[in-house]
């Protein structure tokens, strides 16, 4: 995008001045986004052009970001915190709006930057995902009073495994691209498990486990950490907040973090399930919603965790499969290795059920301890 491009877009919005410089952020594989510097004294934005590929109904995705985003600065704002640090700010365009649509039919929106923080992709370091843990924990208390009702879905069955298992089955039927034959023991370690698939989905159904606004990407890179303490300051990338369950954050933030590998790790030797980590983060995610859990939901925060590992293997398999489709890759075996390296972390995970229930029970009752202390 040319520079003159990016300043057409950026003149529509309330920035305190005119932008000087733009500098293109590479976190995040579907929208475009640049930080925006207005001069020296200005405070910086974040400005987007927002991917409807990806996202058809981009009006109804910014009404979810906008409510959510001023229900948890009012929660910061009764806490005596920093809304404007501690919450998305949108910034709403000269007329008024939540958003822009340029002549060629480009969807643009702008958030306030949030300043001394960083973010990580990867880290093995206790207290980065102690910190983000707390976040996500954190903002689900935030937003435990949201009316979940008003969400948009913005991606229609975005963790529903069942769905996603009858995909593979699919695209297994057809192997249009040949590749089923080097697959067979990803594809036999998926079709086995079949049964688990429907773990949370059943029990969202019939009522034993509450929906709550959730955000559904819950790792370590979407959080901002205070560059001075390193404690979590702010939840990012909201477009996929939609109604869910507490099992899809907490498993999320542990498929994530609780690996002593990133998820695309080609040497499957290098790939374990890590308890001293999980424990870091159950005890930062519990700690926050000691109050919010019921007795269903924190029996079920570990198999959230496997099957959102088990989840996520069966989608990057799938993408191989079909000739890599959805997901952006850097080399051709790329989805091979990342669905062989997470299904081996949801096999380690499985073995692990167990000790991570203990786990979460002693938690449980340390953190409800330390509170009537």
């Amino acid at each position: 995008m040319s520079t003159e491009y990016l300043a057409r877009a950026a003149q529509a919005f309330c920035f305190a001045g005119p932008p000087v410089h733009f500098t293109p952020l590479s976190a995040g594989h579907i929208n475009n986004t640049f930080l925006v510097d207005c001069g020296e004294g200005s405070p910086k934005y974040i400005l987007q052009r927002v991917n409807t590929e990806v996202f058809p109904d981009p009006r109804r995705l910014m009404s979810n970001v906008k409510g959510v985003s001023l229900h948890i600065a009012g929660k910061v704002i009764q806490a005596g915190g920093n809304p404007r640090r501690m919450a998305r700010t949108v910034v709403e365009t000269k007329d008024k709006d939540d958003c822009y649509i340029d002549p060629d039919g480009g969807f643009w929106r702008a958030f306030l930057e949030i300043e001394n923080v960083f973010s990580s992709d990867y880290s093995n370091d206790p207290k980065l995902l102690y910190a983000s843990a707390v976040a996500f924990g954190r903002f689900l208390g935030q937003l435990s009073d949201y009316p979940a009702h008003l969400l948009y879905e913005t991606i229609p069955d975005f963790h529903n495994t069942v769905r996603r298992f009858g995909d593979l089955q699919k695209v297994l039927a057809k192997d249009a691209m040949g590749r089923a034959a080097e697959m067979q023991d990803a594809i036999r370690f998926v079709l086995e498990r079949e049964q688990d698939c429907s773990y949370i989905i059943d029990r969202i159904a019939d009522g034993r486990l509450p929906l709550h606004v959730t955000h559904n990407d819950a790792k370590l890179s979407n959080v901002l950490l205070d560059r001075d303490t390193g404690e979590g300051v702010c939840v990012i990338d909201l477009d996929t907040v939609m109604s869910g369950s507490v099992l899809y954050d907490f498993g999320e933030a542990v498929r994530f973090g609780a690996s002593s590998a990133r998820e695309d790790e080609a040497n499957l030797d290098r790939v374990e399930f890590r308890l001293d980590l999980f424990q870091v983060i159950a005890r930062g995610f519990i700690g926050e919603l000691r109050d919010a859990v019921t007795e269903e939901e924190l029996r079920g925060l570990p198999m959230g965790a496997y099957l959102m590992a088990l989840e996520t293997g069966i989608r990057f398999l799938t993408d191989y499969l079909a000739g890599d489709v959805y997901f952006q890759i850097r080399y051709p075996k790329h989805n091979r290795d990342r669905a062989r390296n997470q299904l081996k972390l949801a096999g380690e995970m499985e073995q692990n059920l167990k000790c991570m229930q203990e786990i979460v029970q002693r938690i449980y009752t340390e953190c409800k301890r330390e509170k009537s202390l």
